[in-house]
């Protein structure tokens, strides 16, 4: 298996989400790790806009043709934009899994919240166990 990609930027979940803070906004995704776990992703379902999301519960579900998941949102607040092109087109899940297979934007209820994220170098050590 090819390195797996982990965008240093960015900040990681034990449950294999991503997120990407730009202000009070969190954009959200799974990991390459994940994605790549699950197998072909065949369905995504997602919340809507204006749903609120709380951190550590499920905000969607990932089906493949592997498994069924609950995606976990990894900080409280408000959905702002969801990736609509995702339900046409669920393997931009598996093709970018950190760029058009992003699927939410939280607007956050709290920063306190992020230090509960891990950083790249300990989501490292996590899926190499």
């Amino acid at each position: 298996m090819s390195e797996l990609q982990l965008p240093q930027e960015l900040m990681y979940t034990k449950d294999h989400e991503w997120a990407q803070v730009d202000d009070n906004v969190v954009s959200v995704g799974i990991t390459e790790y994940a994605q790549d776990a699950l197998g072909e992703v065949v369905y995504v379902e997602l919340p809507e806009e204006g749903q609120k999301v709380t951190q550590n519960e499920p905000f969607g579900v990932v089906e493949s043709v592997k498994a069924v998941s609950d995606l976990i949102a990894p900080v409280s607040g408000t959905v702002v934009e969801v990736n609509e092109a995702l339900i046409e087109q669920p393997g931009n899940v598996n093709d970018d899994p950190y760029g058009d297979g992003w699927m939410i934007r939280i607007e956050m209820d709290s920063e306190k919240e992020l230090a509960t994220l891990i950083a790249v170098g300990d989501y490292e050590k996590l899926i190499k166990k």
